[in-house]
């Protein structure tokens, strides 16, 4: 866990500790989803900033974690970090109150909790993370663009070298600079945080990761995607991919699916 994520989860256990004891330490677990889900889902800007210190939390999977209604069935990579770390979050505050005796366990270390407060527990309502805010890029060519025009580079130069499937070709030239690891990823998206906003949206092999990619994965997805778009794009101004009268690539049959990470 990075330095920045530790502190911030200790000003959330110093504040839960605060609003127990000055509201008469009533409403344990309330109080503490309360406090979590009001302090823990971060603008983009500041939650790209504390990915980047702390990669791994691109490795977190929605699971059954996701409480926003709004993100629950097709969940966005900044709801599936905060959320688990929300999870993780809650799961300190409710050891804090089972230790100050606010809170019960049974026989088998479950956290009792009253039924009304689990029906008074106010609806979770998380960030818009297709939305960077008063976020601004900074100037000069982004990592992101520099990683595909050096891709594009390879792209037209092996187009050069003699006959190929150009779409095919896309796809080798776009699976060689793809971006997987969480520590390649989290400097891309301090650049862009709009990145956060981005969701599986059936372009994860649903069979490697059981329905429930990895959030790094989704954006390792969309932008493989977006890198073969790109290099599609100039195979059809070098005449090496064909088009129809609107402009679309002409594409076989057999090539026409759109590329999925496996």
């Amino acid at each position: 866990m990075s330095g920045r994520l530790a502190d911030l989860l200790d000003r959330v256990r110093k504040e839960y500790v605060q609003v127990m004891v000055d509201n008469g330490i009533s409403e344990p677990y309330r109080t503490a989803h309360r406090v979590c889900n009001t302090r823990l889902w971060l603008s983009g800007p500041d939650l790209a900033s504390l990915i980047e210190e702390d990669p791994k939390l691109l490795s977190a999977r929605a699971g059954e974690l996701i409480d926003d209604d709004r993100e629950r069935s097709n969940p966005c990579v900044g709801a599936i970090v905060t959320s688990n770390i929300v999870a993780a979050a809650l799961e300190g505050l409710l050891a804090v109150a089972v230790n100050r005796s606010w809170l019960d366990v049974d026989s088998d270390g479950r956290v009792l909790v009253d039924a009304h407060e689990l029906d008074a527990v106010t609806p979770v309502i998380g960030v818009d993370y297709s939305d960077a805010g008063d976020f601004t890029p900074e100037r000069g060519r982004s990592r992101l663009s520099t990683i595909f025009n050096a891709a594009e580079d390879s792209y037209l130069e092996r187009l050069a070298e003699g006959p190929h499937d150009a779409y095919q070709l896309a796809l080798l030239v776009a699976s060689d600079y793809s971006i997987f690891t969480p520590e390649d990823l989290a400097p891309l998206i301090v650049e862009n945080p709009l990145l956060l906003g981005l969701r599986a949206d059936d372009l994860v092999d649903e069979e490697l990761f059981d329905g429930d990619p990895p959030a790094g994965i989704i954006i390792s997805a969309h932008l493989t995607e977006m890198l073969v778009q790109q290099l599609v794009e100039r195979g059809m101004e070098e005449g090496a991919v064909g088009h129809d009268p609107d402009g679309h690539p002409i594409i076989s049959a057999t090539d026409e699916d759109n590329p999925t990470v496996h």
